[in-house]
């Protein structure tokens, strides 16, 4: 069997030597440190939980519903570096630094899903990475995949306030994932809540520009027309903001801990 260590030695180093995650433009600019990464039985209880309304909904597919033989799902963190998130502290617009890691840097996890998937298919097995397959769709906000529930599910940290995922390496990053016919050993959950991570300090209130966040949560249709209106035209083709997963308390670790 598969350990989680062959996987993390191969996502480390697909990291520390892809060219995609470095910014050129930005006198070489990292953007991601090395990922977490977390594993989940494809028949775990919980993803049948995500078809809930008052979840994701019906629409969210099973593992099994992307790939029939699957057996596992690897999910992972990227954590953005030091250099990306302390740009972004300040107030107001996004820092060019964060810009390019939200879009740059999704390409970044793009490569990694795939590479991923090529990776499993060397080993003998099957793979899918629902983010990159034609099923994938996004209905009135909510996607058939999850990627933060998905990683909740694996182990990797809880949601927040402001929906973002709290890791162990805090909540400024990007998340993935891959559905395979390998058979691994499941990350322990360290938390029995969704909201487990997440103090509701109040932080990110205050940090978010459109005023998208209360102590009910996030409001996602201001959160998109602030994008889609304010950041887009200006940053166009970029756009991002972030400032809920910079100085907050959970941008980089498990507030209190």
């Amino acid at each position: 069997m598969l350990l989680l260590e062959d996987i993390a030695k191969e996502v480390n180093r697909f990291a520390l030597e892809s060219p995609l995650n470095v910014v050129e433009p930005l006198g070489g600019l990292r953007i991601f440190d090395s990922p977490l990464i977390g594993i989940a039985a494809a028949d775990d209880p919980l993803f049948a939980e995500l078809k809930k309304e008052t979840v994701i909904g019906p629409h969210h597919l099973l593992p099994r519903e992307w790939l029939p033989a699957a057996k596992t799902v690897i999910s992972y963190f990227l954590p953005f570096t030091a250099a990306v998130r302390i740009a972004n502290r300040s107030k107001g617009l996004p820092a060019t630094e964060w810009l390019y890691g939200r879009i740059e840097g999704e390409l970044f996890n793009e490569a990694l899903r795939q590479f991923l998937v090529n990776w499993v298919k060397d080993m003998g097995g099957q793979a899918v990475a629902p983010a990159l397959d034609a099923r994938y769709q996004v209905i009135n906000k909510r996607s058939n995949w999850s990627e933060r529930h998905v990683a909740y599910i694996a182990g990797l940290g809880t949601l927040s306030l402001n929906c973002s995922l709290i890791t162990a390496r805090g909540s400024a990053g990007r998340v993935g994932s891959i559905v395979t016919s390998l058979e691994l050993e499941p990350t322990v959950r360290p938390y029995r809540e969704i909201y487990e991570y997440c103090t509701r300090c109040g932080v990110c209130i205050r940090r978010c520009p459109p005023v998208a966040i209360d102590e009910n949560g996030k409001n996602h249709q201001i959160c998109s027309e602030y994008l889609d209106n304010e950041i887009k035209p200006r940053y166009a083709p970029r756009y991002g903001c972030g400032k809920c997963q910079t100085a907050v308390p959970c941008e980089d670790r498990i507030p209190g801990r």
